[in-house]
């Protein structure tokens, strides 16, 4: 019995060492469960790596799904294309594939709000947590802030570096909010940094001719354009808007109610 004691102990401290603290929790039940069915050694040691290995991938998704800050999670999956049938589901599908962030294109998603722009940008967004690549989400205001923030502690080239080595950048709701112009600078920058290098989905209310407007400056805007649209997937949207079709619904139960 000392023996079997010494031994457990001893597995218990090399697990401790590798930092694999689920073999160390799961190998004395697993051990007894390959004595009672008689697999061999190595599919012992197969089956408990499995398990840590599982368990490992599941903790670095769900941190990358933390990281990114989406402001919540939905799935392509989850999206009415039937509702919105100019969506061309079959590009986004493929889409969902993440060879456009093999070959650092953008997806720029237009449209006026309720049309689901924000839920496709989450949804590709989901899809490339789950694959375990480095993901951020940000609304337009949001990033401008931050921009503006280090630029002021005059730590802008180091947070534009930062943001350039991040597989997917997500850019939502550009033209509720005009920019100005030192913000409008920023952006360029960093639109110019990723530019052929690193993907960004970017989602808006404005049609590009206005993008002038929005950074008050034609001359910017169309650098900022002529860079995100040139290595891209643009989708126009104009239908129905599902915040609509949700209160909708809300009143016909209401009134059967």
């Amino acid at each position: 019995m000392q023996k079997t004691n010494n031994l457990t102990e001893a597995i218990t401290y090399y697990c401790k060492i590798l930092s694999l603290p689920l073999i160390k929790d799961i190998f004395i039940k697993e051990a007894e469960d390959a004595a009672k069915s008689k697999i061999s050694y190595q599919q012992f040691l197969y089956n408990v790596l499995k398990i840590q290995a599982d368990s490992r991938v599941d903790n670095s998704v769900k941190a990358k799904l933390k990281k990114a800050k989406f402001p919540f999670i939905k799935t392509i999956e989850e999206y009415d294309f039937s509702f919105q049938p100019e969506v061309d589901e079959k590009l986004i599908r493929e889409l969902c594939n993440l060879n456009f962030m093999d070959d650092a294109k953008n997806i720029i998603f237009v449209g006026p709000p309720g049309v689901g722009k924000t839920h496709l940008a989450v949804g590709i967004g989901v899809r490339a947590a789950l694959q375990r690549k480095r993901v951020l989400f940000f609304t337009a205001e949001e990033l401008m802030t931050e921009l503006i923030r280090a630029n002021i502690s005059a730590k802008i080239a180091e947070y534009v570096e930062l943001l350039s080595r991040i597989d997917l950048i997500i850019i939502d709701e550009l033209g509720y909010l005009e920019v100005n112009k030192s913000a409008s600078s920023l952006f360029f920058k960093l639109v110019s940094k990723r530019y052929e290098k690193k993907s960004i989905i970017l989602t808006t209310n404005k049609p590009f001719e206005e993008w002038g407007e929005i950074f008050g400056d034609n001359v910017v805007a169309s650098a900022i354009l002529d860079r995100l649209l040139h290595h891209s997937y643009p989708f126009l949207i104009t239908g129905k808007s599902y915040r609509m079709k949700e209160l909708f619904k809300k009143i016909e139960r209401d009134k059967k109610d």
